[in-house]
């Protein structure tokens, strides 16, 4: 671990420790030069250095609004470190699945986008990310900014998956990065022979199993090392039925699920560009706006309030309700807030996980 206050570069002073991933450490830094904050990323203890800086300029070439920018590379002392843009947010999968069974039909829509035009901008530049999933995506505090990130650690970990291929069989690799990749693996990637070249088309596989697996709350092939054996056999879970029920919901799902479908294709010849995913992205009828947080307080007949962390008033009907779980009293619930009289109203309603 680095310490508080160590300076490096000539000009990145540690401010603190962020977090670590399957490949790499993370620092909130201050760049005394720009004077602002940036994220300092180095690989964790027995990480090759000549492919982190391989990857640093893979990344690099990158620029687009929905793909954390690469600042800078340098080395010290025999260790390397690269400098990129500072989300002020946390990964998409604590802003969602950690907090909720799944998000809400607008919420996909606005993601499913946003992340399909990161993807156009790097396809373009002639990179492929190959380890797309929840945690290599950044979101703002309240989702207003969403960026990939972590392009060049996924060359990192393509080379791991690379050598526990070479050694044997994929599905008896102990490697958490290896596990935790499994659920979003392209079938090319997760079957591939050495010296095959594993290309874009892999992300837009990787984009539909994580749409999925945040519209649903389960991986669409299982979790471990059962998804090898389910995706080998084609065997995928069924949508559930929640999607559907709601006829407020039930159209823009819809829509959703065949974009899904098209991503998850196992002929990657026949599966969706990045430029075709934005554009049906883009034909979606969605709506999306800040999330809030609070707890029902009351019900009178189908008609909830919600009392706000702000210690305001909420009012939402039933039908507003959306996914696995029913409202009741007592329920943490996100929404988003719309004008009304007396009250505003709130629409669409999640029901938090219960802990």
């Amino acid at each position: 671990m680095i310490k508080t206050g160590t300076r490096l570069g000539g000009r990145y002073r540690v401010d603190c420790y962020l977090a670590s991933g399957g490949m790499q450490n993370v620092y909130k830094t201050f760049d005394e030069l720009t004077e602002s904050y940036v994220a300092l990323k180095t690989p964790q203890p027995g990480q090759a250095n000549i492919r982190f800086h391989e990857s640093a300029k893979l990344s690099a070439r990158i620029n687009h609004y929905n793909v954390a920018k690469t600042y800078d590379y340098f080395e010290n002392d025999g260790a390397c470190y690269l400098i990129e843009e500072l989300v002020d947010g946390t990964t998409l999968e604590q802003a969602t699945l950690a907090l909720i069974p799944q998000i809400d039909p607008h919420l996909a829509a606005y993601l499913f986008l946003n992340i399909s035009k990161g993807l156009v901008a790097s396809h373009m530049a002639g990179v492929a990310h190959r380890d797309l999933k929840p945690s290599n995506v950044l979101v703002s505090a309240r989702m207003t900014d969403v960026k990939i990130t972590d392009f060049g650690i996924a060359t990192i970990t393509e080379k791991l998956f690379e050598e526990t291929i070479v050694k044997g069989d994929l599905t008896r690799s102990t490697s958490g990065t290896i596990k935790g990749a499994l659920p979003y693996m392209a079938p090319e990637m997760m079957f591939r022979q050495k010296g095959d070249d594993v290309g874009s088309e892999a992300d837009i596989w990787s984009v539909g199993a994580m749409m999925f697996h945040l519209m649903t709350g389960e991986y669409p092939f299982g979790e471990g090392m059962m998804v090898p054996v389910n995706v080998k056999n084609m065997s995928r879970i069924p949508w559930p039925s929640f999607l559907t029920s709601n006829r407020q919901f039930a159209p823009l799902c819809e829509s959703l699920m065949s974009i899904v479908e098209k991503c998850l294709t196992y002929d990657k010849t026949k599966r969706l560009s990045a430029a075709h995913l934005v554009q049906q992205c883009e034909d979606l009828c969605f709506n999306y706006s800040i999330r809030d947080h609070g707890v029902v307080e009351s019900k009178f007949y189908s008609q909830f309030r919600i009392l706000t962390d702000k210690r305001q008033r909420v009012f939402f009907h039933e039908t507003s309700v959306y996914g696995r779980f029913p409202a009741h009293v007592g329920a943490e619930v996100y929404f988003s807030t719309y004008p009304g009289a007396p009250y505003p109203r709130a629409h669409p309603v999640i029901v938090a996980k219960v802990n």
